[in-house]
């Protein structure tokens, strides 16, 4: 389902509120030093959105907006610095809060559907998400430890 430009503007705007909501409850970065860091990530994400409608190559949204956040922060970029500071003040749970929300929003109303295919499926789901979860937090737990974090 392609989004209209109207869409994708009302959802990045939703998101940025989010975003910034939450960086602000949960990590009481005030609004003022959020909306940088909001405004990169949500410019980057419109652009993103934008490169999908026009290149035609099968990569999800996701990966342009990626590879343009890389871009932008590379060493070679003018705005390198600029993007890393104004990302940086941006918690980087405070995004995901909203992603999963919308995420929650988006399998609600496919919910039933999904039931009626199968226990099967729902066990297997139930599975993966276990796994992928713990599997995140152990490679994050040898990570952080080997870099001294923790």
């Amino acid at each position: 389902m392609k989004m209209s430009a109207v869409e994708v503007i009302f959802t990045l705007a939703i998101a940025g509120i989010g975003m910034a909501l939450a960086n602000f409850v949960g990590f009481g970065v005030g609004f003022g030093d959020s909306l940088p860091g909001v405004l990169v990530l949500l410019v980057l994400a419109a652009m993103g959105a934008g490169l999908k409608s026009i290149i035609p190559l099968r990569l999800p949204t996701v990966a342009y907006c990626s590879i343009l956040g890389l871009l932008a922060a590379c060493p070679l970029s003018p705005i390198r610095d600029f993007v890393i500071a104004a990302a940086g003040k941006i918690n980087f749970t405070a995004p995901l809060t909203i992603v999963g929300a919308f995420a929650g929003m988006s399998i609600s109303n496919q919910l039933k559907t999904f039931i009626k295919t199968g226990w099967r499926y729902v066990i297997v789901a139930i599975l993966v998400m276990t796994g992928t979860f713990l599997a995140s937090a152990l490679i994050g737990q040898i990570v952080m430890t080997a870099m001294g974090q923790i």
